[in-house]
């Protein structure tokens, strides 16, 4: 069984919160409804800027409370460990933090996380604030676009568009700027071993003692394919080939590159990552 630093599995989600705000005090929680936001939220929804709020399960830490911050979020909604929020949960982080000039609401390309944001979003609209939504779906593993996942691309989205925010741009501008972010984005994950919830005595899946999974989603969702494991050279190479093909690249294009281990990869392993990945990005 693996060993979890936990008190009852079902209260982890909001100790967890309470532990957010106790270490981050230019963040405020919104008490009972799973809601993380800036402490100054009261005074920013007079500030003429737009709003960016994002969420989904808990469970994938920092996203996406950690994002929250000038030139980023101004609130993120935590649903239960790999479950959806409510529909009530993105409402009420929309009613905190949105003032005059609306907000934009960012969301992974899962169907609970587009169900339930856009549930909230004609909720609020209904109230007579202005809401927008941009779709995430960044996992270049999956062929069809409209059935690809939303994965750490997002937190690029959450960067460009927010920067814009900040300069006061309005919800059109940024709403674009966003959907530019999400148009020019591509993600390819590579699974090394299976993750265990908190309260479950299991692994979600299995991978043989020296097995990976391409393309394996966050949650454990089915990737491409199944390999033995190959030096961190190798899996790079076999990572970019599939994204420089997807996102078609041009010599010379500037591309931006976030290599992200979900909390579990250690620095050391992503560095050697690096390395290669500037390396074939040079050639």
């Amino acid at each position: 069984m693996v060993k979890k630093i936990l008190n009852a599995p079902e209260d982890v989600v909001e100790e967890m919160i309470r532990g957010v705000v106790a270490t981050h005090r230019n963040l405020c929680s919104v008490e009972g409804f799973g809601v993380l936001c800036r402490a100054d939220f009261s005074s920013f929804r007079q500030s003429g800027k737009v709003a960016l709020i994002s969420g989904g399960g808990s469970g994938h830490e920092p996203a996406h409370a950690g994002y929250i911050g000038d030139g980023m979020l101004a609130a993120a909604v935590l649903g239960g460990v790999f479950a959806s929020p409510s529909p009530q949960q993105v409402y009420q982080a929309i009613k905190h933090v949105t003032g005059p000039s609306g907000c934009l609401l960012i969301v992974k390309n899962y169907t609970g996380d587009r169900l339930n944001f856009g549930i909230a979003q004609e909720l609020a609209r209904a109230d007579g604030l202005q809401v927008e939504i941009v779709i995430v779906a960044d996992d270049v593993a999956l062929g069809e676009k409209t059935v690809r996942r939303g994965l750490a691309g997002t937190v690029l989205v959450h960067k460009i568009a927010g920067a814009l925010a900040a300069q006061g741009a309005s919800l059109e501008e940024v709403k674009q700027c966003a959907q530019g972010v999400v148009d020019s984005i591509g993600t390819m994950g590579v699974g090394l071993g299976p993750c265990t919830l908190p309260g479950v005595s299991k692994p979600g899946f299995d991978l043989g003692e020296n097995e990976i999974e391409l393309g394996l989603g966050i949650h454990g969702e089915p990737g491409v394919c199944k390999q033995d494991l190959v030096p961190a050279n190798q899996l790079v190479d076999l990572l970019l080939e599939r994204l420089m093909k997807e996102l078609s690249f041009e010599s010379n294009t500037p591309v931006g590159v976030l290599i992200n281990g979900l909390g579990s990869t250690p620095l050391m392993e992503l560095y050697v990552a690096a390395q290669h990945v500037e390396k074939k990005l040079q050639e």
